[in-house]
């Protein structure tokens, strides 16, 4: 879900280089219902805002989409490359289109870093009418005995800290394209799908949550181990219910009253 004012917050929003490996690694892609909804309108060229190590834009690519990732890690940046991935490397709020135009702009897992104030705007000015931006976030629900197991661990050790695995739905939710005078047909939808990831897995995929980077080398790793413990009680397997959760609009002026 969009999470307001993280943007300010340069201090995390920077610090996923430097687990980028694990990044690409524990960090999962996307659903096939999400990218085949992003090619609905056959866009031919897309720009995927903070592409990270490239999860989104090689599904795309994959699918016969030009991708241009813009990305402000040189090590993220660095690892879409690897993958293939064209990346210009910035913010997107300073990186230069150079008069580029494209029919879709996507943003996974990014757009919350981005200044709200200029964001929307140059989206607008990159997307041509009719094209369309798409925001999404993937998220992981685990069971409820488990759940309560790990909210105790994060008590624990990161009081205070979202827990990874509690259901985010019921939250409240801000709309992304409410004050954009140029996006309309705002639409959101949410994909289900399974993951199954043993201990470790599970604690290399909290390693790369800003949030918890943000704990510092010793408190993560005493939180990592703690869970790996709770998971290896529960039968040593953690079965999330995960979704996507997806923001769409297209560009285009509201209709006036």
């Amino acid at each position: 879900m969009p999470l307001d004012g993280l943007h300010g917050d340069r201090d995390r929003a920077e610090s996923f280089g430097s687990v980028a490996e694990r990044y690409d690694r524990y960090r999962p892609g996307y659903p096939d219902g999400l990218i085949d909804d992003l090619l609905a309108r056959g866009p031919r060229r897309a720009v995927d805002v903070g592409c990270g190590t490239g999860k989104v834009a090689v599904q795309l690519m994959q699918r016969g989409v030009r991708v241009l990732g813009v990305e402000p890690d040189t090590r993220m940046a660095d690892l879409a490359r690897g993958h293939g991935v064209q990346v210009e490397q910035a913010t997107f709020e300073k990186w230069a289109p150079a008069g580029r135009t494209f029919d879709l702009l996507t943003a996974g897992h990014s757009w919350h870093w981005v200044d709200p104030a200029v964001g929307l705007r140059k989206a607008a000015a990159v997307l041509e009418l009719g094209g369309t931006i798409a925001l999404f976030w993937n998220y992981h629900v685990v069971e409820r005995p488990l759940l309560e197991a790990l909210e105790h661990v994060y008590g624990v050790h990161a009081p205070g800290l979202a827990i990874v695995g509690r259901d985010p739905r019921g939250l409240p939710d801000i709309d992304p394209f409410e004050a954009s005078p140029d996006f309309c047909s705002v639409q959101t939808r949410t994909y289900r799908w399974r993951r199954v990831l043993d201990a470790d897995q599970w604690a290399g995929l909290l390693g790369t949550f800003s949030d918890h980077i943000a704990l510092g080398h010793a408190r993560l790793t005493a939180l990592q181990q703690a869970v790996r413990a709770v998971i290896a009680d529960s039968g040593g397997f953690v079965r999330s219910q995960c979704g996507t959760y997806l923001w769409l609009a297209c560009r285009g002026g509201k209709p006036s009253n």
